[in-house]
């Protein structure tokens, strides 16, 4: 050991000595970052289930299907799943504000870029790439890692209303976007919903987003130590994190349930006119599917924090199986699609939530930023797949009831594969023995 790091050393015990880690006291210094944070995330969340409502007037506009209007946010996603884990990277070496002010700024004149569709096709192909790289500077990696790292005795709950920023633009978005394509057309529609969203995303991260979780090995510590400073946070080494059994199985079920959710979320729109729902209501049900998938978070957030995931979380994956057959136009009705809505949204709520804490409780704060951003890669393929194969389905069956029952099989499987996962591994935070307890964490 250096004496540089030696120093280090006796300033990360002083800090853990003096830091206060009870939940009140995190709530007390913190809420604002976690308000920020899930305003952040539903602005890059907003996209998905405001892309539904956008399908039908640009179909009678251009006169696109249901696989071509799929295909932007697909190939969006494809960029993501190759660029996350660099991402993730950068935020770990940089921190969180560096990304995000700028990453707000370029999303949201990206999205207000949509009005500028002219009926090309490989023009919109363009604008949901442009769109899909700079989204990815925003992206769910930046906003739990600022909380994760933040929040010890209250992360699950912390993560857990982030994450809601997903459920809040799915409050939100449809009926916003239905009514001012209703009032104002589609192409102010997207001019309002990206400047205006982007700008209250950007000023509550001016304000608010500091690179406050890296403060236990930033503060009183030059750049040239932060490397060093890394190596004594809690967590696994890369090379430990990809030999992980418990992080291989969170990242499968979670593309599973993730490539079926997305594709739902994303046709959720005309799923419900497919219903027999009317434009109107359906909008509003879409915000009420949303309504639940706050609680859920708020819920799940409590409850993981008090037992064990693989109860809370296999559970909940498992409920779509009940919910998305109610959706079928076969055996709708109005009493059956608001259930089936709700429990949907409850359990759509907290899927992104549920990797993002078990990332963190498996590999560890030391490079959460990067091991996350492999996850979010494939959250990302899920999120190119999942929407693309639902307008092929529907193309080619002219019904959505094939992809509902293939949910139901997802949803058993990430279900049940969450339930399968080992104890929690506990975190010597003795830096000298730190990565002896992490290599024998990493086995299991």
């Amino acid at each position: 050991m250096t004496a540089r790091e030696g120093g280090l050393t006796k300033r990360w015990r002083a800090q853990l000595a003096t830091d206060i880690r009870t939940a009140p006291s995190e709530w007390r210094r913190y809420w604002p970052l976690v308000l920020t944070s899930c305003i952040g995330f539903s602005f890059m969340s907003f996209m998905t289930p405001a892309a539904g409502v956008f399908m039908d007037p640009l179909a009678n506009e251009f006169g696109w299907d249901r696989t071509q209007l799929s295909t932007g946010i697909a190939l969006s996603a494809l960029i993501s799943i190759v660029l996350s884990p660099f991402v993730g990277a950068a935020i770990d070496n940089w921190g969180v504000r560096r990304i995000a002010l700028p990453g707000l700024v370029l999303t949201s004149l990206s999205i207000a870029a949509f009005a500028l569709a002219s009926g090309s096709f490989l023009q919109w192909i363009v604008l949901w790439l442009i769109w899909g790289i700079f989204v990815l500077l925003v992206q769910s990696t930046l906003w739990s890692t600022a909380v994760a790292s933040t929040f010890q005795a209250s992360r699950g709950l912390a993560l857990g209303l982030t994450m809601s920023g997903t459920a809040v633009a799915q409050v939100i978005a449809p009926p916003l976007s239905n009514w001012l394509i209703a009032q104002f057309g589609w192409r102010f529609a997207f001019v309002a919903l990206g400047l205006g969203w982007g700008g209250v995303a950007l000023i509550l991260a001016i304000l608010f987003l500091h690179n406050t979780g890296s403060k236990q090995r930033t503060n009183a510590i030059n750049k040239s130590s932060i490397s060093a400073a890394s190596t004594l946070l809690p967590g696994l080494t890369l090379a430990q994190a990809r030999r992980s059994r418990a992080l291989w199985t969170v990242a499968i079920a979670t593309f599973l349930i993730l490539t079926a959710t997305i594709a739902v979320v994303v046709h959720q729109f005309p799923i419900l006119i497919a219903a027999g729902v009317s434009r109107s209501n359906a909008a509003w049900m879409v915000s009420l599917s949303g309504v639940a998938g706050i609680a859920g978070k708020v819920i799940t957030g409590s409850l993981v924090d008090r037992f064990h995931v693989r109860w809370i979380g296999g559970l909940t994956l498992a409920s779509t199986a009940i919910a998305w057959p109610l959706l079928m136009e076969s055996v709708a009705s109005p009493a059956l699609v608001i259930i089936g809505i709700m429990i949907s949204g409850y359990a759509g709520g907290t899927k992104m939530q549920l990797c993002s804490y078990l990332t963190a409780r498996y590999a560890g704060i030391r490079h959460y930023g990067t091991i996350f951003g492999i996850m979010t890669s494939m959250i990302a393929l899920a999120s190119a797949i999942g929407p693309l194969a639902a307008g092929a389905a529907y193309d080619a069956y002219g019904s959505y009831s094939p992809l509902l029952l293939t949910g139901v099989a997802i949803s058993l499987v990430s279900g049940f594969m969450i339930f399968s996962l080992p104890g929690y591994p506990v975190w010597d935070e003795t830096p000298h023995e730190t990565d002896t307890v992490q290599e024998k964490n990493a086995c299991h």
